[in-house]
């Protein structure tokens, strides 16, 4: 085994017919432990780690599901999709996953272990944007967006007042404590940040789900983080309704970029199956732009919320029966 090379998983999603996940290979990756503290430097340090990273290219992965095995190759940037039929009915829950990179003697070079989630078709699921919806980001400006990376790290990241409380309510509605609605991350940030996020997300005792980021950068790259991928965010949104078919979904956003032109046209493609959207006002410059949008949903006969606090957004959620006490 080569101990310089890593096999990073990322949590999964699918159902007995369609099955998904995603993941690296590495050649190398710098060590990425987080040390949690207000030092600038340390934080500073720790987020340059998470862009110095060796794709591996073109390497064959296989996969273990179950006794099942099934068997690709990574693309120029080390990245790979595994999507695949189980063999036998797939409970509802979390299910482990295995990723092996092999050699071309089929010699383990490197292994990773990952979750896949598989929702009830009865429950509703969630996407929702991360960036300034969940997150205090500044996306729309660059130096913010930074200054925010750089000065913070993981546990002294902002989320919005109340949108814990939101979230988790939701994640809770209509359903039991040990079966939770499935929520989706979907955003314009690169895979170099999942470990970063995902720590947030548990720091912040966020509801447990399915990150879809953007392509991973090299350290040079930095300073474009967050500003590409949109055209790939509203791809992988359709991606996930294309694999539950028959669930219903609700979709939250912001104003800051590109989420209501995005939800908008997901809409009026896919009508029946979204319930609700909700946007958070973060650019009042926008609003006028944004209603006209949500207009064009709610002309589909969808719910829309254009709110400023997460508070707003929970009673409009008990509202339409999304939450019940």
């Amino acid at each position: 085994m080569n101990k310089s090379a890593s096999v990073k998983v990322y949590h999964g999603y699918g159902h007995t017919n369609d099955m998904v996940v995603y993941g690296h290979v590495f050649r190398f990756k710098a060590k990425t432990t987080q040390k949690f503290s207000d030092s600038l430097f340390v934080n500073i340090l720790h987020l340059l780690k998470l862009f110095v990273v060796k794709p591996y290219p073109f390497v064959k992965v296989k996969l273990t599901f179950n006794g099942q095995e099934v068997y690709h190759r990574t693309e120029y940037d080390g990245f790979f999709k595994f999507e695949w039929k189980a063999l036998e009915e797939v409970k509802a829950g979390w299910h482990t996953v295995q990723i092996v990179a092999l050699d071309e003697q089929d010699q383990e070079i490197a292994a990773g272990i990952g979750k896949i989630f598989v929702p009830h078709i009865t429950q509703y699921a969630f996407i929702s944007d991360i960036d300034d919806t969940i997150m205090v980001s500044h996306s729309a400006t660059i130096r913010k967006r930074l200054r925010e990376l750089f000065i913070k790290n993981p546990r002294t990241r902002k989320t919005f007042k109340d949108l814990h409380q939101h979230y988790t309510a939701l994640s809770l509605a209509h359903t039991e404590v040990n079966q939770p609605n499935p929520f989706f991350y979907v955003s314009s940030s690169e895979w170099n940040l999942y470990d970063y996020l995902l720590e947030t997300f548990r720091f912040y005792k966020l509801p447990e789900g399915a990150f879809l980021l953007n392509q991973i950068k090299r350290w040079e790259d930095l300073v474009k983080t967050g500003k590409t991928g949109h055209e790939g965010k509203l791809i992988r949104v359709m991606r996930i309704l294309d694999v539950f078919p028959n669930q219903k979904f609700v979709f939250f956003g912001d104003n800051s970029q590109k989420d209501p032109a995005i939800y908008t046209a997901i809409v009026e493609k896919y009508p029946k199956n979204i319930e609700a959207v909700y946007i958070r006002n973060v650019r009042k410059d926008r609003e006028k732009e944004t209603k006209a949008l949500l207009a064009r949903i709610t002309a589909q006969n969808v719910s829309t919320c254009f709110f400023n606090s997460s508070e707003e957004a929970m009673l409009h959620s008990r509202s339409i029966g999304l939450i019940v006490e």
